[in-house]
């Protein structure tokens, strides 16, 4: 094992960048949900690459934003913690826009003494006119590689990669081989469901709902039944989530129960309610209910 290198690499930047996208792409499976919506991920997510000479932790942390809730608090301080002994630094940025907000992160990690890496990601959606000034802007930040990458299209990952690979100390296997987060089944099935929501919902609602656990059962070896809860903060809210005749939950529903029986390798069988629970996002019990308080 002492040619073995390993070692854990934070992905941090702004919201709705592509850090989740580009470390599901690292790890080759979904460990972090990933939608279109800003602060989609709104804690800290392990997510492990593993091979025969390297193993790497990926630290997905939730985008730096200015918070207003005691939510978005806890968010910006799990994401500056999340940055603390690692090996390497990824910083994420959106190649069609890099903004003020995007160079202030940026200019924070400049005083960092590990290794730093800056992914520019989404360039499938920029053209060289476009891409080649910003990249030029961002020179003054000093960074070790800028790279850029597309989570879509994969270009980039593999160099990208490769140097995250070539940064790793020597170091143990922290992870067995198969295991690729440290999310419990469970927490990983109330973002599934949380993801759903989010992209079926409009623009005013994806921030105020949350997902609580009731119940996760294995009934045999090929049904398991699962009870949860979504929490809005608006009665008009609910109606929405709900929808017509419960169209809309649903849907989410449906569309969670898939992507759940891929996880589990088994049939689902998910009832959902919708609870109103008027802003818990300040409220901390509610808050430790959810799983976003230590």
């Amino acid at each position: 094992m002492s040619n073995f290198h390993s070692g854990f690499v934070a992905i941090v930047g702004r919201p709705n960048v592509g850090k989740s996208s580009l470390m599901n792409a690292f790890v080759g499976e979904k460990v972090a949900i990933v939608s279109d919506r800003p602060q989609t991920t709104r804690t800290k997510i392990l997510g492990v690459a593993t091979r025969a000479d390297w193993q790497i932790v990926f630290v997905d942390t939730p985008g730096l934003h200015k918070p207003r809730t005691k939510l978005g608090q806890y968010m910006v301080k799990s994401a500056t913690e999340a940055r603390e002994g690692v090996d390497a630094v990824l910083a994420v940025v959106d190649a069609q826009h890099i903004g003020e907000g995007d160079r202030a992160i940026l200019a924070d990690i400049a005083a960092m003494a590990c290794p730093r890496f800056l992914a520019v990601n989404k360039v499938d959606l920029v053209g060289p006119e476009q891409l080649l000034p910003r990249l030029e802007s961002i020179k003054e930040f000093g960074f070790d590689q800028v790279v850029p990458t597309s989570a879509v299209t994969g270009k980039g990952l593999d160099t990208l990669l490769d140097l995250l690979c070539a940064a790793m100390p020597q170091g143990p296997k922290y992870f067995p081989d198969d295991m690729i987060t440290d999310q419990p089944e469970r927490v990983i099935c109330a973002e599934i469901i949380r993801e759903k929501a989010l992209l079926n919902l409009r623009e005013e609602i994806p921030h105020g709902v949350g997902v609580e656990m009731l119940s996760m059962r294995k009934l045999s070896p090929t049904l398991t039944e699962i009870h949860a809860n979504l929490y809005c903060e608006r009665a008009s809210h609910k109606s929405i989530i709900i929808g017509k005749q419960g169209a809309m939950l649903g849907r989410i529903g449906a569309q969670a129960r898939a992507d759940i029986q891929r996880l589990l390798d088994t049939q689902v069988m998910l009832r959902l309610w919708v609870k109103v629970r008027e802003d818990w996002r300040n409220r901390q019990s509610d808050l430790r209910t959810l799983g976003y308080e230590d």
